[in-house]
């Protein structure tokens, strides 16, 4: 087989697990709540300090990418993952859930995009846009099966141990996963596709470099949201925890049509296009779900998100690579991450907030939508493709 797409098979086993379990997340908030009576406040702190963990850490995972190579990488935080995943079988104090997801989960999210998709626009240098869309449709696989197979582990053997199950299982296949990750060989020119470009001394001085860090902290707010609470959000329109699983495998469903049509537009049309074709619908489907409360409504709107959120996750690394090249692009990319994951912290918690104190969701699919509204505006201060 060609090594390039080993490296693609690697790549599609670490998305699969890391974003596929980080979406089961939203299933365990409903089960926490009723044995430890915690606030939905409490318990998307969790999940906020994993995200911001995995800002912080991210910018580190993309430079030790870059002058390591991949492999050794994602095999340490694929296994610190997926332990640290098991682990929350055995919390009984928030604090726990906090520490876990911090050192565990946090390192573990930090390299799933940086270093795979990293190694991806160095293997594919005329196809990066499409090649991150297969690889990002992983991310999705994860999301339609792994969030029902836990409603039925958690339903027949309870939350500790499908949790205690999926995390050792994560821990294997993203151990295994990574050995198949490798960095391209070194071309004899001194400038090819996979070499050329600014470095970050030069990056940082650009406006479009920080144009790009602004937007990923105002969707990113979105995508690390949703996900965890419309599953809960579900439940609590009185579907039963198989049926919101339903919604984030719905959810993943339509993400792949976002993450391979978007990885094509990327390409042809250049990142602005493809960034505003992924905030339109967003946009939209956020505003109206603060007006509805029927069931199959939701699962459409829901539909119209993913395609949106899918595309969204593939648009940032190609146009990286368009702005600046990719002489840096893992150190780049790990520190637009870190932008992104402040918005991701803060989003869960202000939606926690929001339903504690009003018993709904509503004021958040407001604010999120606004916020979505302010990128879709600053983006078009990017260059388009040439």
């Amino acid at each position: 087989m060609d090594r390039r797409y080993l490296v693609v098979l690697g790549a599609l086993i670490t998305q699969f697990m890391i974003i596929g379990l980080f979406f089961v997340y939203s299933l365990l908030i409903k089960e926490l709540e009723l044995e430890f009576g915690w606030s939905r406040t409490t318990l998307s702190i969790g999940a906020s300090i994993a995200g911001m963990a995995m800002g912080v850490f991210a910018i580190m995972g993309g430079r030790l990418s870059d002058l390591f190579g991949p492999r050794i990488v994602l095999t340490f935080t694929g296994l610190i993952y997926g332990l640290g995943y098991a682990s929350i079988s055995q919390i009984s104090e928030p604090w726990h859930l906090y520490l876990i997801c911090g050192l565990f989960l946090g390192l573990g999210m930090s390299t799933h995009d940086v270093v795979t998709l990293g190694a991806i626009a160095r293997w594919f240098p005329n196809r990066k846009g499409l090649m991150t869309g297969v690889v990002k449709s992983g991310t999705a696989a994860g999301q339609v099966i792994l969030p029902p197979t836990a409603a039925y582990l958690i339903a027949t053997s309870g939350w500790r141990d499908a949790v205690l199950t999926l995390g050792l299982a994560a821990a294997v296949l993203l151990v295994i996963g990574a050995q198949f990750m490798r960095q391209p060989p070194k071309p004899a020119a001194s400038a090819t596709p996979q070499t050329s470009g600014m470095d970050f001394a030069e990056v940082k001085r650009t406006r479009n470099f920080w144009i790009m860090c602004c937007v990923q902290f105002m969707f990113f707010t979105t995508l690390m949201t949703i996900p965890l609470h419309i599953a809960v959000h579900g439940m609590d329109l009185g579907m039963s925890q198989g049926t919101a699983a339903g919604l984030l495998s719905f959810l993943g469903a339509s993400s792949v049509v976002g993450r391979l049509g978007i990885g094509m537009f990327a390409d042809k049309l250049g990142g602005r296009t493809a960034y505003l074709l992924c905030f339109l619908p967003m946009i939209a489907a956020l505003t109206m779900l603060i007006f509805t409360e029927v069931h199959w409504m939701i699962f459409a709107l829901i539909t119209l998100y993913g395609a949106a959120h899918g595309g969204l996750f593939v648009v940032v690394a190609p146009t990286i690579a368009e702005l600046f090249g990719t002489k840096a692009h893992g150190t780049i990319f790990g520190v637009v991450v870190f932008f992104g994951t402040i918005g991701g912290a803060i989003g869960p918690i202000f939606a926690g907030q929001v339903f504690d104190r009003t018993g709904g969701y509503d004021f958040a699919f407001a604010g999120l939508a606004i916020l979505m509204t302010t990128a879709l505006v600053l983006t078009r201060f990017l260059p388009g493709k040439n």
